[in-house]
């Protein structure tokens, strides 16, 4: 990283040289008027140059700070992790950071946990290199280390858990496996502990790909390369996932998507929303009766894209609201085993909001239903890049575009 800034900065400092240079020998050719001749050029901005397309090229996340602190550059990940939000920096501390390195005109290095979003619980762990530009700019480096700060800890619950819910499937397989082998002689028998044991494996192999599933959220901020996904796409997808569940057990699934006008896209990875979303829709149709209706709503907004999923089901009681989204806790541990259920889902649901920068919350009374709302920061478009003084040649006093 410090051999990159060497070379930005050495890249800016060449062009101001060269810029200089190039006056003086303007200068010196005979030319029009003494008035026009003493026109000095507008100074050079040291964005109008090939180092824009050296910090382009950084594996790092690179921004470049004026002095009012607005961002003026940035690389496109910085507005997918939450860093860069309206061409400002998020973060107090990053601002603070900027403010001092202006000031004293040092090169600074830190390591700063913020938050992942405007909402929920994730958080970023990264390390920060500032450095001063000229002294109107200042670059900023940033590399997310959240990654490996997670793995160590993930380390050490998984054993734990994984050990803890292996042993009921496999203690149920090992007994119907015996009762097989005791019961060889009654072909009835024999098939009705086979159907039984399918549908032990069939929960272990569930139970072992959200056990996967969610290892790699915890483990990984998984949003290494953000794109702009459809809120709207990823809910039909996982609505038409579940449409023949639903119609199985006469349950109607209702969408509202809100006015096609508005966009509702975010940055991170569809594929993980849409798990988001189809896991919340089955639980809703884990918990609901027959002839009941699971209501999906998609609202969006400038600032937030909210997704709502409300189900007319049996409710939760208060108190296990706060425990739903831990890693496999069951409201209903009989109900859970007869749907199949892991007490994976919405744990998992959790990890992929926070994992975006945004939140799931939860609403329920008993006998009235429960709602589940995600809330995630709406994607904007990248800020304008910002206008270049056009440069004055002495001969003409015309402007001459310099090119970005």
């Amino acid at each position: 990283m410090g051999a990159v800034l060497l070379a930005v900065v050495a890249v800016v400092v060449a062009l101001v040289v060269g810029a200089v240079v190039g006056y003086a020998l303007r200068a010196r050719r005979p030319g029009p008027a003494p008035a026009a001749r003493m026109t000095p050029p507008e100074p050079l901005s040291p964005l109008a140059s090939p180092a824009i397309d050296v910090l382009d090229a950084l594996r790092s996340v690179a921004m470049v700070i004026d002095a009012s602190d607005r961002v003026v550059r940035s690389s496109a990940s910085a507005q997918a992790l939450g860093l860069v939000r309206d061409a400002e920096l998020s973060h107090a501390q990053l601002r603070g950071l900027v403010r001092d390195v202006r000031r004293d005109a040092d090169v600074r290095e830190v390591e700063l946990d913020v938050a992942r979003g405007p909402l929920g619980q994730g958080r970023l762990t990264i390390g920060v290199r500032v450095a001063p530009l000229s002294q109107q700019h200042v670059l900023v480096l940033v590399e997310d280390r959240t990654h490996s700060r997670r793995v160590e800890e993930t380390r050490r619950d998984f054993v734990v858990n994984v050990s803890h819910e292996l042993k009921t499937p496999v203690s149920g397989l090992t007994l119907l496996a015996e009762a097989m082998d005791d019961a060889r002689d009654d072909p009835e028998a024999v098939h009705r502990f086979a159907g039984r044991m399918r549908v032990e494996t069939s929960r272990l192999a569930r139970l072992v790909q959200e056990i996967i599933e969610l290892s790699r959220l915890q483990v990984a901020d998984t949003l290494d390369e953000p794109v702009l996904v459809d809120v709207r796409v990823c809910v039909r997808e996982a609505v038409e996932h579940l449409q023949v569940v639903a119609a199985d057990r006469d349950i109607e699934i209702s969408t509202a998507l809100g006015d096609p006008s508005e966009p509702a896209l975010i940055y991170g990875d569809g594929n993980l929303i849409t798990t988001a979303v189809r896991n919340l829709v089955e639980n809703a149709l884990n918990y609901s009766d027959s002839g009941t209706r699971v209501g999906v709503t998609v609202q969006p907004g400038p600032d937030l894209i909210t997704l709502v999923v409300k189900d007319q089901g049996r409710g939760i009681p208060p108190a296990d609201l706060d425990r739903v989204f831990e890693r496999f806790y069951r409201v209903d541990a009989a109900r859970s085993r007869r749907t199949g259920g892991t007490g994976l889902g919405l744990a998992i649901v959790k990890h992929v909001s926070a994992n975006h920068g945004g939140e799931v919350s939860v609403w329920s009374e008993e006998g009235q239903g429960s709602t589940f709302t995600i809330r995630l920061p709406a994607a904007r478009p990248a800020p304008a890049a910002p206008v270049i003084p056009a440069e004055r040649t002495p001969e003409h006093n015309t402007p001459r575009k310099v090119t970005p």
